[in-house]
């Protein structure tokens, strides 16, 4: 049960700026394989009810304009639980720029950019290093449209 409550904790944990013009919502899925009638496997999103280590979690966030006027610079901004793991490559949003934090959010870079300093030696930060997942739209969001960001992560 801890593992599921800390999957619902983070629920209310995104952060939103102009969040006077939207409306916010996110789903937490978890991954699940099964085989086909063709013997194949798939896999699918179901609720996240329980959650046990080793798992993927999908974080889906949609947010939409309620405003009458566009939002500028709107950025969504999610914790990752300290028992979840960012599974590398999952975040997307279009028409955002996705950025990743290691300082518990308080700095902000791509992926590719970010470092953490480990026995004094600086070395490049992977996806078990990261705190918070950030999508930066690039345009305002009209009133009335919508966007989505997702993103992954491992239950360890």
């Amino acid at each position: 049960m801890k593992y599921l409550m800390s999957v619902i904790l983070i629920l209310a944990a995104v952060a939103v700026q102009a969040q006077d013009h939207l409306d916010v919502h996110t789903t937490v899925q978890k991954e699940e394989v099964i085989v086909n009638a063709a013997g194949e496997t798939e896999t699918r999103l179901v609720p996240a009810e329980v959650v046990v280590p080793g798992e993927t979690v999908v974080y889906t966030i949609v947010f939409r304009n309620i405003g009458d006027e566009p939002a500028d610079n709107v950025v969504i901004t999610n914790p990752i639980a300290e028992d979840l793991m960012y599974r590398d490559g999952s975040a997307f949003g279009p028409g955002m720029n996705i950025e990743f934090s290691v300082d518990g959010g308080v700095t902000f870079a791509p992926a590719n950019e970010l470092t953490v300093v480990e026995d004094v030696e600086v070395r490049p930060a992977t996806a078990s290093d990261f705190t918070h997942v950030r999508w930066v739209m690039q345009n305002d969001l009209q009133a009335g449209a919508q966007g989505v960001a997702r993103f992954a992560a491992i239950l360890e």
